[in-house]
């Protein structure tokens, strides 16, 4: 397999299109992505640069696979899954994200999506993602096969948050500051800082609000 990133040109046979929306926030990736598609054969209808702007392309559009980030302003991606699959059962959807944590990944694959492949992962695994679905199979890129089977033998690998930084969205959650955090588990700020950071990072969210919602429905706290 040639590596170098999901962008490239690799042709194939062009069959029965579906109608493709695309869905993340940075413009360059949305482009590649659409590139990388049409020149496999493939039609690209829409694009859409958050989750809202998705789901409203959806109303009033016709699609048959929707392949989007996860992580992104506003509603995140796995909010939207949940919306889409509530608004039409039948839109395949693949996630093409940046995050390989266990724990989101099995959340993301429990929402009833059809194919995962990271952003990292070379375009034929994106191309080969987009066909398997298309057949109507389930596709998972070698990296999250892997991750997947390693949690299989290791289970608690597959923990999200630490001990201590359960503490911590426990205190946010009751809307202490980073100063009182600091004061009540005897650490310093910049230490809570840090905390926090790697807390949004690995529940991909982005906001407060976010992670209050995402701690709640995956009993974090």
């Amino acid at each position: 397999m040639h590596k170098g990133g999901i962008f490239g040109f690799w042709k194939r046979k062009p069959s029965a299109l579906m109608r493709i929306l695309l869905v993340d926030d940075h413009a360059i990736l949305l482009d590649g992505v659409k590139s990388l598609l049409e020149n496999d054969g493939r039609k690209v209808e829409f694009q859409a640069n958050s989750a809202e702007e998705a789901l409203s392309l959806l109303k009033k559009n016709p699609v048959d696979l929707m392949i989007t980030d996860f992580n992104m302003p506003g509603m995140d991606g796995l909010s939207l899954i949940h919306a889409v699959k509530r608004l039409d059962g039948n839109i395949k959807i693949i996630v093409l994200s940046m995050h390989e944590e266990v724990h989101l990944v099995k959340e993301i694959l429990k929402a009833g999506v059809n194919g995962y492949v990271l952003k990292k992962d070379t375009r034929s695994e994106l191309l080969k993602a987009v066909s398997e679905v298309e057949e109507g199979n389930v596709f998972l890129s070698n990296d999250i096969n892997k991750m997947l089977i390693v949690n299989l033998q290791n289970p608690d690998e597959g923990r999200l948050l630490t001990d201590r930084e359960r503490e911590i969205v426990k205190l946010i959650a009751k809307e202490y500051t980073n100063k009182q955090i600091a004061e009540e588990l005897f650490i310093s700020e910049r230490t809570v800082e840090t905390h926090r950071k790697n807390i949004f990072k690995k529940t991909g969210t982005n906001s407060l609000v976010g992670l209050i919602k995402f701690a709640y429905a995956n009993n974090l706290i």
